[in-house]
C-alpha cells in the first residue's frame, strides 16, 4: 500500500482533531456542584428565606439589616451559599421585584406589606 503525504496529513489530522475534543470534553464540568448557588432550586430557596426574614422582623428593614438576618436564620447553609453578600441579596431583590411585577413592589417595605 503505498499512501501519499496528503493521506498521511489527513489521517493524522483526524487523529489529532479527536484527541483534542475528547481533552475538551474531559475538562469540561460535567455535572453540579456541591456549592453552586446559582441554580433554580437554590434562588427558590434564598427568596425563601428572604422572605421569612422580612416576615419575622418587627421594623422596616434596610439591605445590610436583612443580610444580617438572613445570614442569622437557621435554614442559612453557610457553606452551601459561600458567595452570598450584600449584591447578591440586591440582585435578588431585584428578581423578586420583577417576578412580582403586577403587585408594584419597590422596596423592602411593600414586601412585608404583601406578606402580612
Amino acid at each position: 500500500m503505498d499512501f501519499s503525504i496528503s493521506t498521511l496529513m489527513m489521517v493524522f489530522f483526524i487523529i489529532s482533531l479527536v484527541v483534542s475534543m475528547w481533552k475538551v470534553y474531559a475538562f469540561l464540568p460535567n455535572k453540579e456542584l456541591a456549592d453552586d448557588d446559582t441554580t433554580k432550586e437554590s434562588q427558590d430557596e434564598l427568596i425563601n428565606i428572604m422572605l421569612d426574614s422580612i416576615k419575622k422582623s418587627e421594623n422596616s428593614l434596610t439591605i445590610s439589616e436583612l443580610f444580617k438576618t438572613m445570614k442569622e436564620d437557621e435554614n442559612f447553609d453557610e457553606k452551601h451559599y459561600w458567595r452570598f453578600n450584600e449584591n447578591k441579596l440586591k440582585q435578588l431583590l431585584q428578581h423578586y421585584y420583577i417576578l412580582h411585577k403586577e403587585k408594584n413592589l419597590n422596596t423592602i417595605d411593600d414586601i412585608k406589606a404583601t406578606l402580612v
